[in-house]
C-alpha cells in the first residue's frame, strides 16, 4: 500500500540533522529547523489512512521515497505497535528507536543530512517535492 505526501521547501532548509527527518504542515521554518525539509505539508502522521496505520505498528519495513523535480532519495525505516500516530502536523522519521506522538518511523536508514545535496539546494528554492510512503 503507497501513499503521497505532498510538501514545499523553504529558504531555510538546511537538512543538517544526523538522526531525524521531518516534514510539517507548517507554513514557517527557521534556521534551528536542521531535520525539516518540507513545509505546507498535505498530511501529518494523524491523516495516514488507517490501513497504513495498522501495517506500520505491526513493525512492518517501510519504504520512503523523496522526490523533488528530476531527483530522487529513496531509503527505509520500521513501524513499531508503540506508534500512536497521532500528532497533528508533523511527519517525522528517525534512525533511533525514540518513539513519540510524530513519529512515523523507527530505524532509518537515513536522516535529512543524508539527502543527496541537489535535493536540498532545490527545496531551498521552495519547490514542492512528494515523500511517497510504501508498506506491505
Amino acid at each position: 500500500m503507497e501513499y503521497i505526501v505532498k510538501f514545499q521547501g523553504h529558504p531555510n532548509v538546511t537538512a543538517r540533522h544526523k538522526t531525524t527527518l521531518e516534514i510539517t504542515k507548517e507554513p514557517h521554518l527557521t534556521l534551528r529547523g536542521d531535520c525539516i525539509i518540507g513545509v505546507n505539508s498535505s498530511a501529518s502522521v494523524y491523516d495516514l489512512p488507517d490501513e497504513i496505520k495498522n501495517k506500520i505498528r505491526k513493525n512492518n519495513r517501510i519504504d520512503f521515497l523523496i522526490s523533488v523535480g528530476s531527483f530522487s532519495f529513496s531509503f527505509f525505516g520500521y513501524g513499531h505497535r508503540d506508534l500512536s500516530l497521532s500528532h497533528p502536523t508533523d511527519i517525522v522519521i528517525r534512525k533511533s528507536e525514540f518513539i513519540s506522538e510524530r513519529t512515523l518511523a523507527i530505524r532509518s536508514s537515513a536522516a535529512a543530512i543524508d539527502l543527496p545535496r541537489e535535493i536540498v539546494a532545490i527545496l531551498r528554492t521552495g519547490e514542492r517535492g512528494e515523500l511517497k510512503i510504501s508498506v506491505d
